[in-house]
């Protein structure tokens, strides 16, 4: 299917690996150009490498840039550098399970600060030149637990709900025009990030991986219809397809690829 990305520019952050990697991976595969982004150049090397060998004609580059604002002349280099792009994709995001007692200031401002200001701070740069060329998509990439905040992660789920908010604001700005704001609210996926977290589940009670994963799914995640963890390549291709132009009538909603885990019709 012919997605009509050809000579269009994306920028995708955090994506060097798990659903960013594979949404500049699609977008490649559609025609689009991409810039990709991580934390160090080693990481992009990597990605770069990976998406030349796959998609050898495709335009993609690179740009390390930190968005715990550790260093926040990164992020002003890169839009000096990228100054205009016709997709952003907002996918940089951190998650950690932690006690909420536990959790301190300075963890909820960096959550929040990676989370959510990544994508105001980019956003803000870029959908004013989206509404005066009219043309451009924005897509914030939410999470279930934006709906269903999970115990175990307070500060990460409060920081997802946050991004609908702010996708919806900015959708609002965009009437009569042929922008479009959207966010994707991915269920569990199999990602370098969950391989971890069930890894080291797995270690700490002493079970299989493969053990860890079903009780995930019979007890932290029961109403999954799925069953399983999503694959970064189903979510990628729903993202590719809210970016292009047959998406024209998908503006400020919160889109689920979540594998029903969310329980209700809307």
């Amino acid at each position: 299917m012919d997605l009509k990305l050809t000579g269009k520019t994306a920028l995708v952050t955090g994506s060097t690996a798990g659903i960013g990697f594979g949404i500049a991976h699609r977008l490649l595969q559609e025609g689009a150009s991409v810039i990709i982004n991580g934390r160090t150049d080693d990481r992009i090397n990597s990605a770069l490498s990976r998406l030349r060998q796959s998609i050898p004609d495709c335009i993609v580059q690179g740009f390390a840039a930190d968005f715990d604002f550790s260093d926040a002349t990164s992020v002003q280099r890169l839009l000096e550098t990228h100054k205009a792009v016709d997709i952003l994709i907002n996918n940089v995001g951190i998650f950690s399970p932690k006690p909420f007692a536990e959790i301190t200031d300075e963890e909820w401002l960096y959550f929040f600060e990676v989370n959510v200001l990544s994508g105001i701070r980019l956003s803000r740069h870029y959908l004013p030149q989206m509404l005066e060329q009219n043309w451009g998509r924005i897509i914030f990439i939410s999470s279930e637990s934006g709906i269903q905040i999970p115990a175990e992660m307070v500060h990460y789920g409060t920081t997802k709900t946050a991004q609908l908010g702010v996708s919806r604001g900015l959708a609002q700005q965009t009437a009569g025009t042929n922008v479009t704001v959207n966010t994707v609210i991915p269920g569990s996926t199999r990602s370098e990030g969950s391989e971890k977290f069930i890894s080291d589940l797995a270690q700490e009670k002493g079970l299989s991986k493969e053990e860890v994963e079903q009780e995930f799914f019979d007890k932290v995640r029961p109403t999954c219809l799925l069953e399983r963890f999503a694959t970064t390549d189903e979510v990628a291709t729903f993202v590719t397809y809210l970016s292009s132009p047959l998406a024209a009538a998908n503006n400020g909603a919160a889109l689920r690829v979540d594998g029903g885990t969310i329980p209700t019709i809307l």
